[in-house]
């Protein structure tokens, strides 16, 4: 039962912290998009490379226990639904998770994706045989870097954890560094309604 308290307060507070950058809001993410406005970007780099610099550290120091990472598969089904994912989120101005926490902010458009969302899962669940019988989801569990006792095969014989602090770090330089925009106006204000 704590094990779902936890996850509601997080949740709750991840879904909070996605309201406030604007993440909850299509027209700041269609903002970032066409490079008129890069807060949301830069939040976005800044995040996932502090995640990174703090899920390995932690690996390092014994923190973290390497025993639930978990590595997704490489196949062609992955890349084909990352650029469908892509399309998605331009198209409608959400991916699954902000389109959740837009429709508890009170937006009414984000049922609609939600909607979609659960169709397209539906499609997917019922022609998941002719998508398998393509060799479109076979693959293998692959890291960039070797992860002591992690379990997975390396592309790099690159000590896991540290390439992954230097990639977060890369990541963290590169949000400091963007400018707030790239191309044309765009109001340079903060997101949040």
């Amino acid at each position: 039962m704590t094990t779902i308290i936890l996850a509601i307060v997080i949740g709750a507070a991840f879904g909070a912290v996605l309201d406030r950058i604007g993440a909850t809001n299509p027209n700041w993410i269609g903002k970032m998009l066409s490079l008129t406005n890069l807060h949301l970007m830069k939040a976005i780099l800044l995040a996932i490379g502090t995640g990174s610099i703090l899920m390995f550290a932690g690996q390092m120091a014994g923190l973290v226990d390497v025993g639930h990472m978990s590595v997704k598969a490489a196949y062609a089904g992955v890349f084909i639904g990352g650029l469908m994912l892509g399309a998605g989120w331009a198209a409608a101005g959400y991916c699954p998770g902000t389109g959740i926490c837009a429709a508890a902010s009170g937006r009414k458009d984000a049922l609609f994706f939600i909607a979609g969302g659960l169709l397209g899962a539906a499609a997917y669940m019922m022609t998941y045989p002719a998508w398998k019988s393509a060799g479109l989801l076979d693959g293998g569990k692959l890291t960039l870097g070797v992860v002591p006792g992690a379990g997975y095969d390396a592309v790099s014989t690159l000590p896991g954890d540290i390439l992954g602090i230097v990639i977060g770090a890369g990541f963290v330089v590169i949000a400091i560094a963007l400018p707030e925009r790239l191309r044309g106006g765009g109001e340079a204000v903060a997101p949040a309604e």
